[in-house]
Protein backbone atom coordinates (compact mmCIF):
# COMPACT_ATOMS: atom_id res chain seq x y z
CA UNK A 1 0.00 0.00 0.00
CA UNK A 2 2.55 2.31 0.70
CA UNK A 3 4.47 1.88 -2.38
CA UNK A 4 1.03 1.60 -4.61
CA UNK A 5 -1.16 4.40 -3.40
CA UNK A 6 1.24 6.71 -0.85
CA UNK A 7 4.50 6.62 -3.01
CA UNK A 8 4.35 5.33 -6.36
CA UNK A 9 1.86 8.61 -7.82
CA UNK A 10 4.04 10.92 -5.53
CA UNK A 11 7.37 9.82 -6.81
CA UNK A 12 6.61 9.68 -10.18
CA UNK A 13 5.57 13.15 -10.04
CA UNK A 14 8.77 14.57 -8.61
CA UNK A 15 10.88 12.45 -11.25
CA UNK A 16 8.84 13.88 -14.04
CA UNK A 17 8.64 17.36 -12.95
CA UNK A 18 13.00 17.01 -13.12
CA UNK A 19 13.19 15.14 -15.92
CA UNK A 20 14.93 12.23 -13.51
CA UNK A 21 16.98 9.84 -15.66
CA UNK A 22 16.16 6.66 -13.04
CA UNK A 23 14.36 6.51 -10.16
CA UNK A 24 17.02 6.30 -7.36
CA UNK A 25 18.05 4.65 -3.78
CA UNK A 26 17.85 8.36 -2.80
CA UNK A 27 14.76 9.23 -4.33
CA UNK A 28 12.87 6.50 -2.40
CA UNK A 29 14.79 7.18 0.67
CA UNK A 30 13.68 10.79 0.53
CA UNK A 31 9.98 9.49 -0.08
CA UNK A 32 10.15 7.52 3.64
CA UNK A 33 11.69 10.37 5.01
CA UNK A 34 8.92 12.73 3.97
CA UNK A 35 5.96 10.03 4.70
CA UNK A 36 7.39 9.36 8.09
CA UNK A 37 7.58 13.53 8.60
CA UNK A 38 4.22 13.79 7.89
CA UNK A 39 2.38 10.93 9.86
CA UNK A 40 4.06 12.55 13.29
CA UNK A 41 2.22 16.12 12.05
CA UNK A 42 -1.57 17.06 12.89
CA UNK A 43 -3.76 15.29 10.82
CA UNK A 44 -5.95 18.43 8.55
CA UNK A 45 -9.44 17.93 9.20
CA UNK A 46 -10.61 17.20 5.93
CA UNK A 47 -8.87 13.85 6.13
CA UNK A 48 -10.53 12.65 9.61
CA UNK A 49 -14.13 13.60 8.39
CA UNK A 50 -12.55 11.71 5.48
CA UNK A 51 -12.55 8.76 7.58
CA UNK A 52 -15.02 9.14 9.99
CA UNK A 53 -12.77 10.15 13.03
CA UNK A 54 -12.81 13.52 15.25
CA UNK A 55 -9.10 13.38 15.41
CA UNK A 56 -5.92 11.34 13.99
CA UNK A 57 -3.20 11.33 16.02
CA UNK A 58 0.52 9.33 15.49
CA UNK A 59 0.35 6.01 17.13
CA UNK A 60 -0.38 2.22 16.88
CA UNK A 61 -3.63 3.04 14.92
CA UNK A 62 -1.85 5.60 12.47
CA UNK A 63 2.06 5.04 11.83
CA UNK A 64 2.22 6.41 8.28
CA UNK A 65 -0.46 9.18 6.20
CA UNK A 66 -3.77 8.34 5.32
CA UNK A 67 -4.32 7.69 1.51
CA UNK A 68 -6.74 10.53 1.09
CA UNK A 69 -4.28 13.20 2.80
CA UNK A 70 -3.74 15.70 0.25
CA UNK A 71 -0.26 17.04 1.64
CA UNK A 72 0.79 14.00 -0.25
CA UNK A 73 1.51 15.51 -3.51
CA UNK A 74 3.16 18.82 -1.84
CA UNK A 75 5.34 16.56 0.02
CA UNK A 76 6.69 13.82 -1.37
CA UNK A 77 6.89 15.35 -5.47
CA UNK A 78 8.88 18.05 -4.27
CA UNK A 79 11.06 15.43 -1.69
CA UNK A 80 11.66 13.51 -4.93
CA UNK A 81 12.76 16.02 -7.12
CA UNK A 82 15.37 17.62 -4.36
CA UNK A 83 16.62 14.40 -4.05
CA UNK A 84 17.22 13.89 -7.83
CA UNK A 85 18.36 16.99 -7.89
CA UNK A 86 21.11 16.25 -5.42
CA UNK A 87 22.25 12.73 -6.53
CA UNK A 88 22.61 14.05 -10.14
CA UNK A 89 19.79 12.53 -12.17
CA UNK A 90 17.58 15.57 -12.80
CA UNK A 91 17.84 17.36 -16.30
CA UNK A 92 15.74 19.87 -15.59
CA UNK A 93 16.06 21.14 -12.13
CA UNK A 94 14.00 23.83 -10.12
CA UNK A 95 14.25 27.03 -9.39
CA UNK A 96 11.52 28.29 -7.54
CA UNK A 97 10.13 25.78 -4.95
CA UNK A 98 7.35 28.24 -3.70
CA UNK A 99 6.25 28.18 -7.25
CA UNK A 100 6.82 24.29 -7.97
CA UNK A 101 4.77 23.64 -5.08
CA UNK A 102 1.89 26.12 -5.96
CA UNK A 103 1.48 23.99 -9.18
CA UNK A 104 1.26 20.64 -7.13
CA UNK A 105 -1.48 22.26 -5.80
CA UNK A 106 -3.07 23.17 -8.78
CA UNK A 107 -2.95 19.57 -10.48
CA UNK A 108 -5.32 18.42 -7.18
CA UNK A 109 -7.63 21.43 -7.84
CA UNK A 110 -6.48 23.68 -4.72
CA UNK A 111 -5.73 27.15 -6.39
CA UNK A 112 -4.29 28.81 -3.80
CA UNK A 113 -1.88 31.33 -5.63
CA UNK A 114 -3.87 34.57 -3.76
CA UNK A 115 -3.48 33.08 -0.23
CA UNK A 116 -0.53 31.41 -0.80
CA UNK A 117 0.91 35.03 -1.67
CA UNK A 118 -0.60 36.67 0.94
CA UNK A 119 0.78 34.57 3.31
CA UNK A 120 4.26 35.20 1.99
CA UNK A 121 3.41 38.43 2.69
CA UNK A 122 2.33 37.84 5.90
CA UNK A 123 5.89 36.17 6.80
CA UNK A 124 7.64 38.96 5.46
CA UNK A 125 6.59 41.08 9.05
CA UNK A 126 4.57 38.84 11.23
CA UNK A 127 2.06 39.80 13.74
CA UNK A 128 0.60 39.45 17.05
CA UNK A 129 -3.16 37.79 16.40
CA UNK A 130 -5.16 36.99 19.38
CA UNK A 131 -7.43 34.29 19.21
CA UNK A 132 -10.57 34.88 21.62
CA UNK A 133 -11.46 31.41 21.14
CA UNK A 134 -8.57 29.31 21.56
CA UNK A 135 -9.88 26.62 23.55
CA UNK A 136 -11.47 25.80 20.13
CA UNK A 137 -9.53 22.75 18.82
CA UNK A 138 -9.23 24.22 15.09
CA UNK A 139 -8.86 27.57 16.33
CA UNK A 140 -5.29 26.15 18.24
CA UNK A 141 -4.72 23.98 14.91
CA UNK A 142 -4.53 27.05 13.00
CA UNK A 143 -2.65 29.24 15.61
CA UNK A 144 -0.31 26.11 15.45
CA UNK A 145 0.35 26.33 11.92
CA UNK A 146 0.30 30.51 11.21
CA UNK A 147 2.88 30.05 14.32
CA UNK A 148 4.68 26.96 12.18
CA UNK A 149 5.19 29.66 8.96
CA UNK A 150 6.26 31.94 10.88
CA UNK A 151 3.27 34.68 9.99
CA UNK A 152 1.77 35.34 13.43
CA UNK A 153 2.73 35.10 16.80
CA UNK A 154 -0.37 33.73 18.17
CA UNK A 155 -1.96 34.93 21.90
CA UNK A 156 -4.52 32.71 23.30
CA UNK A 157 -7.80 33.94 25.43
CA UNK A 158 -9.51 31.23 27.13
CA UNK A 159 -8.78 28.60 30.36
CA UNK A 160 -5.53 28.16 30.33
CA UNK A 161 -5.38 24.67 32.15
CA UNK A 162 -8.02 23.69 29.39
CA UNK A 163 -6.07 25.20 25.86
CA UNK A 164 -2.50 23.96 27.62
CA UNK A 165 -4.09 20.19 27.46
CA UNK A 166 -5.49 20.64 24.13
CA UNK A 167 -2.12 21.71 22.72
CA UNK A 168 -0.41 18.62 24.55
CA UNK A 169 -3.00 16.61 23.33
CA UNK A 170 -3.03 17.76 19.87
CA UNK A 171 0.53 18.08 19.69
CA UNK A 172 0.54 21.27 19.10
CA UNK A 173 4.67 22.53 19.55
CA UNK A 174 5.02 25.38 17.58
CA UNK A 175 2.11 26.69 20.54
CA UNK A 176 3.57 25.46 23.96
CA UNK A 177 5.51 28.28 24.56
CA UNK A 178 2.44 30.74 23.49
CA UNK A 179 1.20 33.31 25.55
CA UNK A 180 -2.06 32.21 27.53
CA UNK A 181 -4.61 34.59 28.92
CA UNK A 182 -7.57 34.27 31.03
CA UNK A 183 -9.76 37.41 30.72
CA UNK A 184 -11.15 36.09 34.14
CA UNK A 185 -8.59 35.72 36.18
CA UNK A 186 -6.89 39.01 34.83
CA UNK A 187 -8.67 41.41 37.86
CA UNK A 188 -6.43 44.43 37.34
CA UNK A 189 -6.03 44.68 33.56
CA UNK A 190 -10.13 43.95 33.06
CA UNK A 191 -10.32 47.59 35.56
CA UNK A 192 -7.70 49.18 33.38
CA UNK A 193 -9.63 48.44 30.07
CA UNK A 194 -12.96 49.08 31.69
CA UNK A 195 -11.69 52.52 32.32
CA UNK A 196 -11.04 52.94 28.80
CA UNK A 197 -14.09 51.48 27.48
CA UNK A 198 -16.17 53.86 29.52
CA UNK A 199 -14.30 56.92 28.47
CA UNK A 200 -15.31 55.81 25.05
CA UNK A 201 -18.95 54.77 26.21
CA UNK A 202 -19.63 56.82 28.93
CA UNK A 203 -22.19 59.18 26.73
CA UNK A 204 -23.30 55.94 24.90
CA UNK A 205 -25.30 54.65 27.73
CA UNK A 206 -22.58 52.32 29.82
CA UNK A 207 -21.71 52.84 33.33
CA UNK A 208 -18.91 51.77 35.01
CA UNK A 209 -20.25 48.82 36.25
CA UNK A 210 -21.59 47.67 32.55
CA UNK A 211 -17.86 48.62 31.24
CA UNK A 212 -15.93 46.12 33.81
CA UNK A 213 -18.33 43.86 33.52
CA UNK A 214 -17.75 43.66 29.30
CA UNK A 215 -14.58 43.48 30.08
CA UNK A 216 -14.83 39.62 31.27
CA UNK A 217 -16.06 38.51 27.98
CA UNK A 218 -13.14 37.42 25.53
CA UNK A 219 -14.35 39.36 22.27
CA UNK A 220 -14.32 42.68 24.62
CA UNK A 221 -10.89 41.82 26.15
CA UNK A 222 -9.40 41.16 22.71
CA UNK A 223 -10.39 44.25 20.51
CA UNK A 224 -9.23 45.88 24.08
CA UNK A 225 -5.81 44.43 23.37
CA UNK A 226 -5.65 45.14 19.91
CA UNK A 227 -6.98 49.21 20.52
CA UNK A 228 -4.52 49.66 23.50
CA UNK A 229 -1.31 48.55 20.98
CA UNK A 230 -0.52 45.06 22.82
CA UNK A 231 -1.93 43.16 19.82
CA UNK A 232 -2.13 43.97 16.24
CA UNK A 233 -5.34 41.89 14.95
CA UNK A 234 -8.32 39.95 16.63
CA UNK A 235 -9.66 36.61 15.38
CA UNK A 236 -13.24 35.81 16.45
CA UNK A 237 -16.34 33.93 15.87
CA UNK A 238 -16.14 30.75 15.24
CA UNK A 239 -18.41 29.76 18.23
CA UNK A 240 -20.14 32.91 18.13
CA UNK A 241 -23.23 34.44 15.72
CA UNK A 242 -21.37 37.39 13.80
CA UNK A 243 -23.05 40.19 15.87
CA UNK A 244 -21.54 38.58 19.14
CA UNK A 245 -18.19 39.74 17.97
CA UNK A 246 -19.01 42.83 15.68
CA UNK A 247 -20.62 44.67 18.40
CA UNK A 248 -17.72 44.32 20.77
CA UNK A 249 -15.01 45.15 17.68
CA UNK A 250 -16.93 48.57 16.71
CA UNK A 251 -17.45 49.54 20.44
CA UNK A 252 -14.07 49.24 21.33
CA UNK A 253 -11.85 49.72 18.13
CA UNK A 254 -14.50 51.44 15.58
CA UNK A 255 -15.20 52.32 12.18
CA UNK A 256 -12.93 54.60 9.97
CA UNK A 257 -13.54 58.22 10.38
CA UNK A 258 -13.56 58.87 6.45
CA UNK A 259 -16.60 56.46 6.49
CA UNK A 260 -20.33 55.72 7.36
CA UNK A 261 -20.18 51.94 8.07
CA UNK A 262 -18.21 49.02 7.59
CA UNK A 263 -18.54 46.36 5.36
CA UNK A 264 -18.70 42.62 4.89
CA UNK A 265 -16.49 41.03 1.75
CA UNK A 266 -15.85 37.47 0.74
CA UNK A 267 -13.23 36.24 -1.69
CA UNK A 268 -14.15 33.13 -3.94
CA UNK A 269 -11.76 31.62 -5.57
CA UNK A 270 -13.33 30.38 -8.87
CA UNK A 271 -11.93 28.60 -12.32
CA UNK A 272 -12.19 32.59 -13.70
CA UNK A 273 -10.13 33.19 -10.90
CA UNK A 274 -10.38 35.52 -7.33
CA UNK A 275 -13.74 37.67 -7.15
CA UNK A 276 -14.62 39.86 -4.42
CA UNK A 277 -17.82 40.31 -3.19
CA UNK A 278 -19.34 43.15 -1.10
CA UNK A 279 -21.37 43.63 1.16
CA UNK A 280 -22.37 40.43 2.01
CA UNK A 281 -22.70 40.33 5.93
CA UNK A 282 -23.16 43.62 7.46
CA UNK A 283 -25.44 46.57 5.69
CA UNK A 284 -28.66 44.98 4.94
CA UNK A 285 -30.04 48.22 3.18
CA UNK A 286 -27.33 50.79 2.55
CA UNK A 287 -28.22 54.13 1.00
CA UNK A 288 -26.74 55.48 -1.94
CA UNK A 289 -23.79 57.88 0.23
CA UNK A 290 -22.98 54.24 1.94
CA UNK A 291 -23.20 52.23 -1.14
CA UNK A 292 -20.62 54.36 -2.36
CA UNK A 293 -18.17 54.05 0.65
CA UNK A 294 -18.82 50.34 0.45
CA UNK A 295 -17.35 50.32 -3.15
CA UNK A 296 -14.60 52.32 -1.94
CA UNK A 297 -13.49 50.34 0.68
CA UNK A 298 -13.93 47.22 -1.41
CA UNK A 299 -11.79 48.66 -4.02
CA UNK A 300 -8.77 49.28 -1.97
CA UNK A 301 -9.32 45.92 0.07
CA UNK A 302 -8.94 44.44 -3.12
CA UNK A 303 -5.82 46.63 -4.25
CA UNK A 304 -4.58 45.33 -0.89
CA UNK A 305 -4.08 42.06 -2.71
CA UNK A 306 -2.06 43.40 -5.49
CA UNK A 307 -4.65 43.08 -7.73
CA UNK A 308 -6.38 45.82 -9.93
CA UNK A 309 -10.18 45.73 -9.05
CA UNK A 310 -12.51 45.83 -11.59
CA UNK A 311 -16.13 47.19 -10.42
CA UNK A 312 -19.60 46.00 -11.70
CA UNK A 313 -22.24 48.04 -9.32
CA UNK A 314 -24.87 44.76 -9.44
CA UNK A 315 -28.83 44.95 -10.10
CA UNK A 316 -31.82 43.50 -11.65
CA UNK A 317 -31.04 46.71 -14.35
CA UNK A 318 -28.39 46.94 -17.15
CA UNK A 319 -27.89 51.03 -17.52
CA UNK A 320 -31.19 52.21 -17.07
CA UNK A 321 -33.61 48.96 -18.55
CA UNK A 322 -35.46 48.95 -15.71
CA UNK A 323 -36.37 52.23 -13.69
CA UNK A 324 -37.29 51.68 -10.08
CA UNK A 325 -35.40 53.51 -6.71
CA UNK A 326 -33.20 50.49 -6.14
CA UNK A 327 -31.75 50.10 -9.55
CA UNK A 328 -31.54 54.38 -9.95
CA UNK A 329 -29.34 54.24 -6.11
CA UNK A 330 -27.14 51.96 -7.53
CA UNK A 331 -26.74 53.99 -10.89
CA UNK A 332 -26.16 56.80 -8.86
CA UNK A 333 -23.45 55.19 -6.60
CA UNK A 334 -21.91 54.31 -9.67
CA UNK A 335 -22.09 57.93 -10.93
CA UNK A 336 -20.60 59.62 -7.56
CA UNK A 337 -17.78 56.64 -7.28
CA UNK A 338 -16.68 57.52 -10.43
CA UNK A 339 -16.03 61.40 -9.30
CA UNK A 340 -14.68 60.01 -6.11
CA UNK A 341 -12.31 58.29 -7.57
CA UNK A 342 -11.84 58.66 -11.25
CA UNK A 343 -8.40 55.97 -11.60
CA UNK A 344 -11.19 53.39 -10.48
CA UNK A 345 -12.21 51.13 -12.91
CA UNK A 346 -16.41 50.67 -12.12
CA UNK A 347 -19.43 50.55 -13.89
CA UNK A 348 -22.73 50.05 -13.48
CA UNK A 349 -25.65 49.50 -12.85
CA UNK A 350 -25.84 46.09 -14.35
CA UNK A 351 -26.68 41.91 -14.22
CA UNK A 352 -24.52 40.00 -12.56
CA UNK A 353 -24.39 37.94 -15.77
CA UNK A 354 -23.14 40.82 -17.71
CA UNK A 355 -20.44 42.03 -14.95
CA UNK A 356 -18.90 38.40 -14.89
CA UNK A 357 -19.27 37.42 -19.05
CA UNK A 358 -16.61 40.33 -20.93
CA UNK A 359 -18.23 38.75 -24.07
CA UNK A 360 -21.45 39.55 -23.76
CA UNK A 361 -20.92 42.51 -21.56
CA UNK A 362 -18.65 43.72 -25.13
CA UNK A 363 -21.20 42.48 -27.32
CA UNK A 364 -24.40 44.39 -25.75
CA UNK A 365 -22.73 47.47 -23.84
CA UNK A 366 -19.55 48.24 -25.31
CA UNK A 367 -19.17 51.55 -23.98
CA UNK A 368 -18.63 50.12 -20.74
CA UNK A 369 -15.23 50.96 -19.28
CA UNK A 370 -14.82 47.43 -17.78
CA UNK A 371 -16.19 45.77 -20.64
CA UNK A 372 -12.82 44.94 -22.42
CA UNK A 373 -11.80 42.34 -19.40
CA UNK A 374 -15.16 42.09 -17.15
CA UNK A 375 -15.32 42.70 -13.70
CA UNK A 376 -13.67 41.14 -10.84
CA UNK A 377 -14.91 42.94 -7.98
CA UNK A 378 -18.96 43.31 -7.65
CA UNK A 379 -20.95 45.04 -4.94
CA UNK A 380 -24.30 44.85 -4.22
CA UNK A 381 -27.77 46.69 -3.70
CA UNK A 382 -28.39 44.72 -0.20
CA UNK A 383 -27.40 42.15 1.84
CA UNK A 384 -29.89 39.41 0.52
CA UNK A 385 -28.17 40.03 -2.92
CA UNK A 386 -24.59 39.64 -1.82
CA UNK A 387 -25.40 37.23 0.97
CA UNK A 388 -27.59 34.81 -1.51
CA UNK A 389 -24.78 35.52 -4.29
CA UNK A 390 -21.86 34.01 -2.86
CA UNK A 391 -23.51 30.89 -1.15
CA UNK A 392 -24.98 30.00 -4.42
CA UNK A 393 -21.35 30.00 -5.79
CA UNK A 394 -20.06 28.44 -3.02
CA UNK A 395 -22.87 25.13 -3.25
CA UNK A 396 -23.80 24.79 -6.93
CA UNK A 397 -20.49 26.80 -8.79
CA UNK A 398 -17.52 24.62 -6.68
CA UNK A 399 -16.32 28.17 -5.74
CA UNK A 400 -14.01 28.32 -2.30
CA UNK A 401 -14.88 31.32 -0.01
CA UNK A 402 -12.60 32.92 1.89
CA UNK A 403 -14.09 35.42 4.48
CA UNK A 404 -15.77 37.23 5.63
CA UNK A 405 -13.07 39.76 5.36
CA UNK A 406 -14.28 42.82 7.82
CA UNK A 407 -13.44 46.14 5.51
CA UNK A 408 -13.20 49.79 7.26
CA UNK A 409 -12.31 49.13 10.91
CA UNK A 410 -9.56 51.62 11.94
CA UNK A 411 -7.77 48.17 13.37
CA UNK A 412 -7.69 44.57 12.00
CA UNK A 413 -10.43 42.65 13.74
CA UNK A 414 -11.58 39.36 11.49
CA UNK A 415 -14.70 37.51 12.12
CA UNK A 416 -14.73 33.30 11.12
CA UNK A 417 -18.16 31.72 10.05
CA UNK A 418 -19.65 29.54 12.71
CA UNK A 419 -17.81 26.12 11.88
CA UNK A 420 -14.68 27.21 9.72
CA UNK A 421 -12.33 24.71 8.82
CA UNK A 422 -8.75 25.19 10.34
CA UNK A 423 -7.85 25.86 6.79
CA UNK A 424 -10.70 29.10 6.37
CA UNK A 425 -9.11 29.94 9.51
CA UNK A 426 -5.43 30.04 8.92
CA UNK A 427 -6.73 31.86 5.44
CA UNK A 428 -8.46 34.60 7.81
CA UNK A 429 -5.02 35.07 9.96
CA UNK A 430 -2.76 35.81 7.18
CA UNK A 431 -5.09 38.66 5.66
CA UNK A 432 -5.12 40.21 9.32
CA UNK A 433 -1.61 40.06 9.73
CA UNK A 434 -1.26 41.50 5.82
CA UNK A 435 -4.04 43.94 7.11
CA UNK A 436 -2.20 44.51 10.37
CA UNK A 437 1.12 45.30 8.19
CA UNK A 438 -0.73 48.36 6.76
CA UNK A 439 -1.54 50.47 10.43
Amino acid sequence: QVNNVLGFPFIFRGAIDVRATEINEAMKLATVQALAEMAKEPVPEMVCKAYGQDKITFGKDYLIPKPLDPRLITRISPAVAKAAMDSGVAKHPIQDWKAYETDLEKRIGIDQKLMSRTMERARKAPKRVVFAEADNIKVLQAANIAKEEGFCEPILLGPVERIQGIIKEQGLDALKNASIINPLEEREKRIEYGEVFLEKRKRKGITPHDARKAMLGRNYYGAMMVEQGEADALISGMTRDYGSVIKPALQVIGKRNDIERVAGMYILLTKKGPLFFSDTTVNIDPSTPELVDIAAMTADAVRSFDIEPRVAMISFSNFGSARSKESMKVANATELLKVKDPSLKVDGEMQANIALNPELHKELFPFSSIAQEGANTLVFPNLSAGNSAYKLLMEIGGAEAIGPVLIGMKKPVHILQIGSSVRDILNMVAIAVVDAQRF
